[in-house]
């Protein structure tokens, strides 16, 4: 199934924040966290004990290892977002495709994005509600159900190791043979 008409189509650098959005607002916080940690550390290794020092230092390290997290992170969900943008273009809604991207809340923001860019976003999250998910899903389920997920490999692969994805389909396009019409 191909759309015979698209709504105008973002530029690729908009889709990628709005995918993301929840992620970039947590980055900024993690960097003014790693500058804030960065001065209380330099400050104890100047006028400090050994412990206040390790303690700042661990703070500073949690904070600035968490920056490129969250890079990965946003990174991995604009390849989901690509994804599933394609698999709804061919397939049009799906329940199955909303269930692959619907673990967690980012998966499910990269999901909602391509629907939307696409015009099915009601559908999506229709089926959302039906399933049960909630605004505040934040955690993903998977942590739920498996505290020890950060010990698998899968979690790592799935979570910031995305590998690229080459979109199908150039859906500008389409959008201007929707226009030509």
């Amino acid at each position: 199934m191909h759309f015979t008409f698209l709504p105008k189509q973002p530029h690729p650098v908009v889709s990628y924040l709005r995918v993301g959005r929840l992620l970039y607002y947590s980055l900024i916080i993690f960097i003014v966290e790693s500058w804030f940690y960065w001065v209380k550390l330099n400050e104890a290794i100047q006028f400090a004990a050994a412990w206040v020092i390790f303690f700042w230092a661990w703070s500073f390290m949690f904070s600035f290892i968490h920056i490129f997290l969250v890079l990965a992170d946003g990174w991995s969900r604009f390849q989901n977002y690509k994804r599933a943008k394609d698999q709804f273009f061919m397939h049009g809604f799906n329940r199955r495709i909303v269930d692959t991207y619907i673990g967690s809340k980012c998966q499910r923001m990269a999901a909602l994005e391509a629907a939307r860019e696409l015009g099915i976003e009601d559908e999506v999250k229709a089926y959302h509600k039906a399933k049960g998910v909630k605004w505040y899903h934040y955690i993903p389920y998977f942590m739920i159900k498996d505290p020890w997920f950060g010990f698998k490999k899968h979690f790592w692969s799935r979570t910031f190791l995305e590998p690229n994805y080459k979109p199908r389909f150039n859906y500008s396009d389409y959008e201007q043979l929707a226009l030509q019409a």
